[in-house]
């Protein structure tokens, strides 16, 4: 009776090195090189705007009424980043979400998919996570630059950016999941946090925010990429 070699499994062992070898081939065609792609991609430095003025809504599908109280107002100086968010921030903070999203294109429609199983309780997993990443890649720079030319517009840093999405985020009861954010950790390594907890805002974040809903919460979708 023939014998096959220890731990080799009943497919042999140059059976099990295919299976293992076809699991590594499919985490980085599915996993790795989304997450890589999608970072480099956020690596590139902001493009200069190609104009000064807000496009007309394209294909995010993205309705942008005009801003209450007017658009002249600037938002915090550089080196404020924690200070208090005030009305002007979260003015700016709606015309660089708005011309983030409208670059977003057609993927913004996929991404706003996602964005509605997470408002209705799903948890997205791995898969989902990376197949947005490697379907946005080709989309995300232009974001970006669109994102970077508003933020130069408003005087508002990326770390100043930050913290005002987070206050709006909580005023509108969204959790702060960033796929951007999942992306790194898959590179260096680590799980990602996908946790869907909400923290609560403050009534003063809420009646900030308040006037500004509707179209923060058309444009939401588009802070799972970090923007």
């Amino acid at each position: 009776m023939t014998r096959r070699g220890p731990g080799c499994g009943c497919l042999g062992c140059g059976g099990s090195l295919l299976i293992i070898a076809a699991l590594l081939g499919a985490a980085w065609l599915f996993v790795l090189k989304p997450a890589q792609d999608f970072l480099n991609g956020m690596r590139i430095g902001p493009a200069q705007s190609q104009s000064q003025t807000d496009p007309t809504p394209g294909g995010s599908g993205v309705n942008v009424p005009q801003l209450p109280g007017g658009s002249s107002t600037p938002a915090s100086t550089p080196g404020s980043v924690n200070a208090p968010v005030t009305k002007a921030d979260v003015q700016a903070f709606v015309r660089v979400r708005r011309q983030a999203a409208q670059a977003l294109g057609g993927s913004f429609t996929e991404l706003q998919n996602v964005w509605t199983q997470i408002q209705n309780g799903q948890t997205p997993n791995l898969l989902q996570v990376f197949t947005v990443l490697r379907n946005t890649t080709g989309s995300v720079n232009q974001a970006r630059a669109a994102q970077g030319a508003q933020l130069d517009k408003e005087n508002m840093s990326a770390e100043r950016y930050a913290v005002v999405r987070a206050t709006v985020n909580r005023a509108l009861g969204l959790p702060n999941i960033d796929f951007a954010q999942a992306a790194e950790a898959v590179q260096q390594g680590r799980m990602p946090d996908l946790n869907r907890t909400v923290v609560a805002a403050t009534p003063e974040e809420r009646a900030l925010v308040e006037p500004f809903r509707a179209e923060l919460q058309q444009t939401a979708a588009a802070g799972l990429l970090g923007l």
